[in-house]
This record gives C-alpha cells, sequence and structure tokens, in this order.
C-alpha cells in the first residue's frame, strides 16, 4: 500500500527508474519534425500510475551544435557516448549529407551506430535516416523503407537494401525503418504498442492527437504527375486513351488507334513510356479514381464506372492492392472531413 500511495504522489513527468532509454542520433540537415518525433510520441507513453516509460535524450556526433535542415541549430546534451548506453537509438531525416550524396557516413558515426547493433540495442531511423543505417552497413540483406521520393537514389546508392518505399514502416525484429516525415509517428506508435501493449499506444495517440492506426502504405501519398502527350509514336493514342478511360480498351482497340499491329504497338509504348500499355491503362484509371474520390462526391460505384474500373468490387481490389487501402478511406483521408467535425471527433 505503502509503495501505490508514494506513486501517486511522484512527479508524473519523471521517467520511471528503469525507463527505456532513448538517443536520438541528430546529424547534420536534420528534419526538425523527425527530431522531434521521438521525444513527442515516444514521451507520451505513461505507466499505469503516469509516469513516463521512455527517456529520450538528443545527441550528435561531437556533442557540439548541428545545422537543421530548417535553418536552426540544434544544440544537443550528450555526444555519441549517449548511444553507448541507449536502449534504442534514433536516426532521424536528413536532407543533405554524405549518407545522401554518395553512400557514406562519418566513421565515428557508422561505428557507433554499429557498436549499439553488436551490443543488442534497437536501431530506428526515420525518413531519409535510413540513409545513415545503410551507409554504416546496418540494413544489407534486410527489409527497409524511406520516403518514396528517395527510392530511386536510395536504390542507385543501396543495392544491397531490400526496399519496400511502399510501406510506412518496417519491424524488421532489432532494426526498424519509416517512410517519410509523418510516418515517423506511425513508426514510434508501433515501438510502444509492440513495447507495451496496444492500450498505452492508443492513450499515447490520443495525447498526441493522431490516430493510433493509419491503413495502408505511402502509395497513397505518392505523386502521379499527368504524363506529357506529344504528337508521335504512342503519344497520340494515349492522349485517346486519357480520353476514353471510362470505355473498355483494348489492347487491340489502342494498337487500331495508332494505326500499329499489337506487337509493334507494345513494343513501341514500352521504349516510349517505360510500361506495358496494361499496367499504363490501369495507373491512368487509378488516378483517375483518386482524382474523383478527392475532388467530388461521386458513390464509389459512380467512381468506379467513370474511371473504367466497371464495378465498384473491381474498384475495391485494384486500391487494395496498388494502394493498399479501399477507396472509402483514401476518401476520408484526403477530403478532410475531420477538420469540419474536429471538436466532435474522437481518436
Amino acid at each position: 500500500m505503502s509503495v501505490a500511495r508514494n506513486a501517486r504522489h511522484t512527479d508524473p513527468t519523471r521517467p520511471v527508474t528503469n525507463a527505456h532509454r532513448v538517443a536520438v542520433l541528430a546529424l547534420d540537415h536534420v528534419v526538425g519534425l523527425d527530431l522531434g518525433t521521438p521525444a513527442q510520441v515516444l514521451g507520451t507513453a505513461r505507466d499505469p500510475d503516469g509516469h513516463r516509460l521512455y527517456s529520450v535524450e538528443v545527441c550528435t556526433p561531437t556533442g557540439g551544435p548541428v545545422r537543421s535542415a530548417a535553418r536552426f541549430q540544434v544544440v544537443p546534451d550528450h555526444g555519441l557516448e549517449l548511444t553507448e548506453s541507449a536502449d534504442t537509438v534514433v536516426v532521424p531525416g536528413i536532407h543533405d549529407g554524405t549518407p545522401l550524396t554518395d553512400g557514406t557516413v562519418d566513421p565515428a558515426v557508422g561505428e557507433a551506430l554499429r557498436a549499439a547493433h553488436r551490443r543488442g540495442a534497437r536501431i530506428v531511423s526515420i525518413c531519409t535516416g535510413a540513409f545513415a543505417l545503410a551507409a554504416a552497413g546496418l540494413l544489407d540483406g534486410r527489409p527497409a523503407s524511406t520516403h518514396w521520393a528517395y527510392a530511386e537514389v536510395f536504390r542507385r546508392l543501396y543495392p544491397m537494401v531490400k526496399l519496400d518505399p511502399d510501406v510506412l514502416f518496417i519491424d524488421d525484429g532489432e532494426v526498424l525503418t519509416s517512410a517519410g516525415v509523418a510516418a515517423g509517428i506511425d513508426l514510434c506508435l508501433h515501438i510502444i504498442r509492440r513495447d507495451h501493449g496496444t492500450g498505452v499506444a492508443n492513450r499515447a495517440a490520443r495525447r498526441c492527437v493522431v490516430p493510433p492506426w493509419r491503413e495502408g502504405g505511402q502509395a497513397q501519398y505518392t505523386e502521379h504527375p499527368v504524363p506529357e502527350v506529344g504528337s508521335t509514336g504512342t503519344a497520340p493514342t494515349r492522349e485517346w486513351a486519357l480520353a476514353h478511360l471510362a470505355e473498355p480498351l483494348t489492347l487491340r482497340a489502342l494498337a487500331a488507334h495508332a494505326r500499329m499491329s499489337v506487337r509493334t504497338f507494345t513494343r513501341r509504348f514500352r521504349e516510349e513510356t517505360g510500361v506495358s500499355p496494361a499496367r499504363w491503362l490501369l495507373q491512368q484509371r487509378l488516378d483517375r479514381a483518386r482524382l474523383l474520390l478527392e475532388t467530388t462526391d461521386l458513390g464509389v460505384d459512380q467512381v468506379a464506372r467513370q474511371s473504367g474500373f466497371g464495378t465498384s468490387a473491381a474498384l475495391r481490389q485494384q486500391f487494395q492492392a496498388s494502394i493498399g487501402v479501399p477507396p472509402t478511406a483514401y476518401r476520408r483521408t484526403f477530403r478532410g472531413h475531420a477538420q469540419t467535425v474536429g471538436s466532435k471527433t474522437q481518436i
């Protein structure tokens, strides 16, 4: 009884004695939101008596200030020695530096990360922080994620990593990586859920005013620019197809419009676009469906017909397979209904 009574009078902002120690390693050009996410999200996780379950501190390679991508300085309390005792080491995203430009990392940083991993610390990256982990050799042969916009550069610099840019985060046991920006929040909530269960993670999400779990992956946030259309080759047929997406469009019909044989049209199409006609057509229909879901109040059946999928079942199947969420969930995300009923919305 005395323990419980004393616990109620303990300062709830003070970490419990055995709090999980988290070192956030800020490199030059660190992304401000990524830097603050672990302390903000993990810092909301509490035990039944209200004590913090994580102790989060920031360090830099030298213990001195580093410049953030937003042009303010980060002045840490620690240098790399913090990683020697941390239970979890988090590397936030960066917007510049050798991990992004030539596939290398400061030798001291690389060794600190490898040493932490060797002694059993959990290693985490947010967004482009995955570049630093990869440069340290910690992601070779592993599945990993990073911001979708950096996927091509990442693959070129780190071909040994099994990159998946379509997911919000990847938990590969002792090494975890996330997609860009807000996906760091998803990953931190996942860490809380993994360490302390759903109830603690859900309470942390409520304190942060974010959903405890987001459906789907990065595919729903990836940009798909409208393709440029020229006047030669298969370009006029692509322009014609975009104007007739709601109609049945077979490969034979496309080739006939281009006045080519099916074989020649398929070859020319792939040479000009980099994908097959079927794949290109599917992407254009998905883009049309996304636009209609974002900007109109059309029912899912109508969206399916106008985008060329025919039925709502076919649209749902393709959305789930390609984007990772059903059309209704996608619409909820991008129509912003929560803004109009924010005071009544519960997360």
